[in-house]
């Protein structure tokens, strides 16, 4: 308990908070290009066999594209820790950033006491782009499957 006693987090939020809002707003815009691409891509087709191949295909890009953005993401942090000195080489810091921000923990890797709570922030941020993405998800097969139905519902 000494250490969260004697830590001054300030430096911390300092740095975190203009990561999480950088971090935010790539998402949204990111994940705004990706929507106007799939939906204009996947309304195009009208027949229903061609539509489901089209809707995987497009899927798959938009999935892979949203990995890549989640990367980026976790290199804006790891350049942090990186520049702050919180951690010696650049696999360490990537392992730890994408660590923070999936939940999943970096193993071995670990920041010294006065960055922790950086780290916890950067976990925060990983929960509200994960939630980011898993709401897109969901407005992406709303986007398309209703009007596949509308075109498809007059046919026998």
């Amino acid at each position: 308990m000494d250490v969260l006693n004697a830590t001054p987090w300030g430096t911390d939020w300092a740095w975190s908070l203009p990561l999480i809002l950088f971090n935010v707003i790539i998402h949204v815009f990111g994940l705004a290009l990706i929507f106007d691409a799939f939906t204009l891509l996947v309304r195009r087709e009208k027949i229903r066999h061609r539509f489901v191949i089209q809707f995987a295909k497009v899927m798959s890009v938009s999935i892979l594209l949203i990995v890549v953005l989640h990367g980026l993401e976790a290199v804006t942090w790891a350049l942090a820790y990186l520049s702050l000195g919180a951690l010696p080489d650049s696999k360490s810091a990537m392992l730890y950033s994408l660590g923070a921000m999936t939940g999943f923990e970096a193993g071995n890797v670990s920041l010294p006491p006065n960055w922790q709570m950086m780290g916890v922030l950067q976990s925060l941020a990983g929960l509200l782009l994960f939630g980011l993405t898993t709401a897109f998800l969901f407005a992406m097969f709303q986007a398309v499957w209703p009007s596949q139905k509308q075109t498809t519902s007059g046919n026998p």
